[in-house]
């Protein structure tokens, strides 16, 4: 071979290594065969990606009666809530959670979508009187958690950790001596659920009325694993505004070497109930409504997505005359969506 060859047959080999990655890629698409994506990268993780929303939930089926009832109007403001993602909270250590879970990311992978699970089952989770305490000691949270993260196996998933765990040892809530065993808990979630390279994981921080002081949650987040996570959450069950909540977030992350951030929007329509502050304004307040539907085009460049993280429609607790914490209310829900009071 000349000098004068060598040219032409490098761009021979270019040309047939350009058509074998157009074939394969061809092949790819009509195969439905789809390549694991950079959950690690410095941008959104979550940017172009499709929310997988249940098909069956209360809010359809609350939709369903309300069409059979005639109460169009109404079942058109609960379908809003029925077709938006919302959050698949695994509560407990039943075979049952794992199962559910499985199966949720199992049929999001086949839609190619991606499913939103919360993790909640810290040790001494509750600080407040409405929510039961029925976390497990801490040796059997971790094994739990590996339990979890196996039943995601290496689907595409959101998870969020623990809403008001680290936020909870910040504030004081949590006694001294639990804040280490705390820590060392929500880094092994954290670890655990990051094994599957295609889960983005959010290690939740609170909301912007909380610990105000982002001094005092940084170090918390730190040893608590939120940098082996993709980043945090905010604003979960809460109420406060976009606005409030990107502000803060905002700050926590500059405190964090830029951590991006997700934030729940279910029911921040009206901000945080203001009437009556000093009587649970977190639990089940009136007149809130819907807020910004789930997406991951926020338009914020570290915030990852508007998630409806906590269920709209699902009670805070036996305050105001609503049924336990989780427990779908459906007066709730409709006046949450603008169709009845609540």
């Amino acid at each position: 071979m000349t000098e004068a060859d060598k040219p032409h047959w490098s761009s021979r080999v270019s040309s047939r290594a350009l058509l074998v990655a157009v074939c394969v890629a061809l092949v790819a698409a009509v195969m439905g065969i789809v390549r694991p994506w950079d959950t690690n990268g410095p941008g959104n993780p979550l940017a172009g990606r499709s929310l997988y929303v249940q098909p069956v939930s209360p809010a359809a089926s609350l939709a369903a009666q309300l069409v059979a009832q005639g109460r169009t109007a109404d079942a058109r403001a609960m379908a809003r809530l029925a077709d938006q993602q919302v959050g698949f909270w695994l509560t407990d250590q039943s075979g049952a959670d794992l199962v559910a879970a499985r199966n949720l990311v199992r049929a999001a992978a086949v839609r190619r979508q991606l499913p939103l699970l919360v993790i909640y089952d810290i040790p001494d989770r509750n600080c407040g009187p409405y929510v039961p305490n029925m976390a497990s000691a801490d040796h059997s949270y971790v094994s739990w958690v590996d339990q979890v993260a196996a039943a995601i196996g290496n689907e595409p998933a959101i998870v969020v950790v623990e809403p008001d765990a680290a936020a909870q040892a910040a504030s004081g809530c949590l006694p001294a001596t639990l804040i280490p065993g705390r820590e060392r808990d929500l880094g092994a979630a954290v670890r655990a659920l990051r094994r599957d390279p295609q889960a983005v994981v959010y290690l939740d921080a609170g909301n912007s009325g909380w610990v105000t002081d982002t001094n005092r949650l940084a170090p918390v987040l730190r040893a608590s694993g939120v940098m082996a996570a993709n980043g945090f959450s905010l604003n979960v069950a809460s109420f406060e505004t976009v606005s409030s909540s990107v502000a803060y977030g905002d700050r926590l992350s500059a405190a964090l070497g830029g951590r991006h951030f997700v934030i729940d929007t279910g029911r921040d329509g009206r901000g945080p109930y203001q009437a009556d502050a000093a009587a649970q304004p977190w639990c089940n307040p009136p007149g809130r409504t819907l807020g910004t539907s789930p997406t991951t085009a926020t338009g914020q460049r570290r915030v990852d997505a508007f998630l409806w993280v906590k269920p709209p429609g699902e009670s805070d607790g036996t305050c105001r005359g609503g049924p336990p914490a989780g427990v779908w209310w459906p007066a709730y829900a409709l006046g949450l969506a603008g169709a009845g009071p609540n």
